[in-house]
């Protein structure tokens, strides 16, 4: 059985690395069996990267190796790969930096371009007790050509030095345009006048992480940072934005910003998922942070604005192909919320049958407790509270999990993917899940999978097998859905 914990709000821990690899040790296979995922997703993408690193199997590390470039898209995930790295070998008490990982670094380096590097390097300079002059240092990264190693010398030394090094010599078009890229950056650095570093920003495109702390207290550097800002970041900075009358009800620029979120092409290009919105939807309605004393008075048309874009985003789905039946358990415990976030299990169960009944043609959504099934008609034109009413129209009682398969065995239902949500980490079976999937199983024929998810739970297990088509998820949030496609797709 695979398990995936969803671990919200919080780091991979030293703990929970030398644990995850010490199994990866033992695996014979090149994905993982079980799998941290953090809420925010930095260590999404190079976790299981890591893991494959640290495989026994010689094949496996340099395939794992050699894919660092690819996975790690930013210097944060490089960074956290290399950290990774440096917590497992604490215990091990030996150096991290041998010939495979500082070829995986070089490469990192050298396969970019080279404007591209030198944007990265100036927006993102350290992260988690990393900077790119350590990890320069440490790898011998030797620079592919003079671009990079323009880069390399200013990232080690700094701009003054870059500047007596290439001032007489003749460069080729790309250096030009490095230094050219550079001089910008080290100018708004250095500028108080706030209507130059505006125009610095809307002429090259700068970030919000290449100016200094004092450029952002102005409202007018915020308003023109926002937009060009990625539509994903925008979201998880409404609050802030809204508390420090960067956005304010009736002005132009938030009324534009309306009109981006509303957009269909930029929530195609943003790829913004229905749970993303929703869970900043949810969270800029509270009106302060889970961290902080920060507050604010949410803006009735961005409220609105979010919630076309909650509907129309559902197009960004992509139809897995398989059939699924996505139960629900109507428990009196319900209401409570998932951990990290600030929505309801009810809600969040409500969006994950939308998800699945918007997108696949072949599903069924199931409510059921104690003795009771339901079948509910969860329709493309229903709402969020309409969905929601719909999975608690029966009475609570005590959980059985093996209701729907039970159900789907009973009506001649050729199920790919069981999904049963609920938030009761202690479950009373009439019969066990797992023995009523195999009964299920032999009889359509089908090699059904089984995903459990406890919303609401910090650790549960169906049985202690070998199936790897049962998936137990503790808690959820929008990584949850990549394991579940990812599962169903034979992917893992």
């Amino acid at each position: 059985m695979q398990q995936v914990i969803i671990a919200t709000g919080r780091s991979m821990t030293r703990s929970d690395c030398v644990a995850f690899c010490a199994t990866a040790r033992r695996e014979t296979y090149t994905l993982p069996q079980r799998r941290l995922i953090s809420a925010w997703g930095r260590q999404k993408p190079c976790f299981p990267c890591f893991r494959r690193a640290e495989h026994s199997e010689m094949t496996t590390k340099r395939a794992a190796f050699k894919a660092v470039k690819e996975i790690c898209q930013d210097p944060a995930h490089l960074f956290s790969f290399i950290q990774y790295k440096k917590e497992l070998k604490e215990d091990m008490k030996c150096g991290i930096w041998g010939r495979a990982l500082r070829k995986a670094v070089s490469d990192w380096y050298n396969g970019q371009d080279a404007l591209s590097l030198a944007a990265v390097v100036t927006r993102c300079k350290q992260r988690g007790g990393w900077s790119h002059q350590d990890v320069l240092r440490l790898s011998h990264t030797k620079p592919a050509n003079e671009a990079i190693s323009l880069i390399s010398k200013y990232v080690a030394k700094g701009w003054k030095e870059v500047q007596v090094a290439y001032a007489d010599k003749e460069n080729t078009e790309e250096v030009v345009k490095v230094l050219s890229y550079l001089e910008v950056v080290e100018k708004a650095k250095h500028s108080c006048d706030e209507t130059e570093v505006i125009n610095l920003i809307e002429e090259h495109k700068l970030e919000r992480d290449q100016l200094l702390t004092d450029h952002l207290k102005s409202k007018l550097v915020w308003r023109v940072l926002m937009k060009e800002m990625p539509l994903q970041s925008v979201l998880q900075i409404l609050g802030k934005m809204t508390a420090k009358k960067v956005l304010q009800p009736g002005i132009s620029e938030t009324q534009d910003l309306c009109d981006r979120i509303q957009t269909e092409a930029a929530l195609k290009k943003a790829k913004l998922h229905p749970f993303s919105i929703l869970l900043a939807s949810e969270h800029y309605k509270r009106g302060q942070g889970f961290q902080g004393k920060t507050k604010w008075a949410a803006d009735g048309s961005i409220l609105k604005a979010l919630d076309v874009a909650f509907y129309k985003s559902f197009l960004n789905v992509e139809p897995i192909g398989k059939s699924f039946v996505v139960a629900v358990d109507v428990s009196t415990s319900l209401s409570s919320v998932v951990p990290g976030t600030a929505i309801s299990t009810a809600i969040a169960a409500a969006v994950i049958t939308m998800v699945f009944a918007r997108t696949e043609a072949d599903s069924h959504v199931l409510a059921y407790s104690e003795g009771t099934l339901e079948l509910c008609s969860i329709s493309a034109d229903m709402t969020l509270a309409q969905t929601a009413d719909e999975l608690v129209k029966i009475p609570g009682g005590s959980t059985d999990c093996s209701l729907p398969i039970k159900w789907a065995t009973e009506n001649g239902k050729a199920v790919d993917v069981f999904i049963i949500l609920t938030n009761n980490p202690l479950w009373t079976f009439t019969a066990s899940p797992v023995a009523t999937l195999t009964k299920h199983r032999q009889k359509s024929g089908c090699h059904s999978k089984l995903v459990m998810c406890g919303l609401t739970s910090v650790g549960h297990t169906m049985a202690d097998t070998e199936d790897r088509g049962l998936l137990s998820i503790c808690g959820f949030d929008l990584g949850a859905f990549s394991v579940i496609r990812n599962l169903a797709q034979d992917l893992i």
